[in-house]
């Protein structure tokens, strides 16, 4: 069974299509795509870019409104993937087991990100799929002018809308 894809329709820079590796991370995918399907990213942004690091997004509105979030996920960094350029991850707090909706895009190879032990400092950040179309549209997003707002550091200033995620 092919993988399947998402594609992520960004206000005024394009789409980008994420393929999703539901074999070597079932739950982060299954988890993804739950959200995909009730229309939770939908007018959410890109709330976080870091030019030569990565471009979080999936749990805020414009204004920086956070969304409410179905319970965290076991994380599954220990499932191969690596936090490589344009690979698609799940954003966490400091407990390893603590993602929920928001995901990230690697704009590098992040090693410093993969899991290497099974410990709150090694546990590493899960990969579940990439970027196999779109990655222009990456690169537009990791060059737009980011600030603070609020309480948070590396907020676009113009915001970077998802209008909507699609399963294809």
């Amino acid at each position: 069974m092919a993988n399947p894809k998402v594609e992520l329709h960004i206000a005024n820079h394009g789409v980008i299509t994420l393929e999703l590796d539901a074999e070597k991370a079932p739950l982060s995918a299954a988890n993804f795509l739950s959200y995909v399907n009730k229309g939770h990213y939908n007018n959410t942004v890109f709330h976080r870019v870091i030019p030569g690091f990565m471009a979080q997004g999936g749990g805020f509105e414009p204004g920086m409104n956070q969304k409410p979030t179905d319970p965290p996920i076991q994380n599954e960094a220990n499932n191969g993937l690596k936090n490589d350029l344009y690979t698609v991850a799940m954003a966490r707090t400091s407990d390893p087991h603590s993602a929920s909706a928001q995901f990230f895009i690697n704009v590098a190879n992040n090693g410093f990100l993969n899991h290497t032990a099974t410990n709150a400092q090694g546990w590493g950040y899960a990969v579940f799929g990439k970027v196999v179309d779109g990655t222009d549209i990456v690169k537009k997003i990791e060059g737009v002018a980011t600030g603070r707002k609020g309480f948070h550091d590396d907020v676009p200033m113009e915001d970077v809308v998802i209008e909507k995620a699609v399963a294809i």
